[in-house]
């Protein structure tokens, strides 16, 4: 599924469907917990398919609208843990939801859900440990700076949502709750550069490591063939104002875009506490 870091070409992304597992992490592929494949989503493929295992993210149709919202985040460290709460809306515009049936996006995906606040608190450790083993992923992986929800990168039937799923120009959506949530690192999200060329931090994956954006030390963009199995690496990195060399996860631009599983040990209520299920 990967490609070199050289290599993606946003006009021709590999469609992450046939790289779902849930037996066990590999490379490029994400390690689901579950996945319901009677469930709902993209009801048709949109034109932005090439038709030959490759989609092209700058085709996608667009869920239209600026609505402003009055998030509210917040990020505490009290000792060995940090402490997040969160409404849950987003510090940038997003679509309006549902999706308005003369909307282009509404011929692909028909999403009927309503951006609602929410009232989400929860701590993760500060200094996370790897696990023996790597964790399968839930339907919610994270948290993004941007006080909104990371979910994994699936839709509910176990496809690739990046590809199938219509988002807003956030890369957001609401799934049937009310959680506006994200399956990628949004471009809304202001990913600033360490002095090293190093991507900033991002988000939280729910076990506590750190997600960062797309680029490494140097300034060399990522892909997922330069990462692990759960899409991350070790190295130094900034961590609470510190220089740690420590486990992070790294967005890229192709699937599975942020987490392929959990490296850390976390509680598996996390993921239905931000929605996922």
């Amino acid at each position: 599924a990967g490609a070199s870091a050289h290599d993606v070409d946003l006009k021709r992304l590999p469609v992450g469907d046939d790289y779902v597992t849930d037996s066990g992490a590999k490379v490029g592929w994400a390690w689901a917990c579950r996945v319901d494949p009677t469930a709902g989503g993209a009801y048709k493929q949109g034109p932005w398919f090439n038709g030959d295992g490759t989609y092209d993210l700058t085709a996608k149709a667009i869920v239209p609208g600026d609505v402003s919202w009055n998030p509210k985040f917040s990020i505490e460290k009290r000792g060995n843990e940090r402490v997040f709460t969160t409404n849950d809306l987003p510090d940038h515009g997003t679509g309006v939801y549902p999706i308005d049936r003369d909307a282009e996006a509404y011929k692909y995906d028909r999403n009927p859900n309503s951006i609602k606040e929410q009232g989400i608190s929860f701590t993760l450790p500060t200094d996370p440990k790897v696990a023996g083993q790597p964790k399968c992923l839930p339907g919610a992986g994270g948290i993004l700076l941007s006080g909104s929800v990371l979910f994994s990168p699936l839709d509910e039937p176990g496809r690739d949502a990046v590809a199938w799923e219509t988002q807003d120009k956030c890369q957001g959506h609401p799934q049937r709750t009310g959680v506006y949530h994200y399956h990628s690192v949004s471009t809304c999200v202001d990913i600033e550069t360490q002095s090293d060329g190093h991507s900033a931090l991002v988000g939280y994956a729910i076990d506590g490591f750190g997600i960062f954006g797309r680029k490494d030390v140097g300034g060399e963009e990522l892909s997922s063939s330069d990462l692990d199995e759960c899409h991350g690496h070790t190295h130094e990195v900034e961590w609470d104002g510190r220089k740690v060399a420590m486990y992070h996860y790294h967005a890229t631009w192709d699937f599975p875009y942020t987490l392929g599983c959990l490296r850390g040990e976390f509680d598996r209520s996390m993921g239905r506490l931000l929605g996922g299920g």
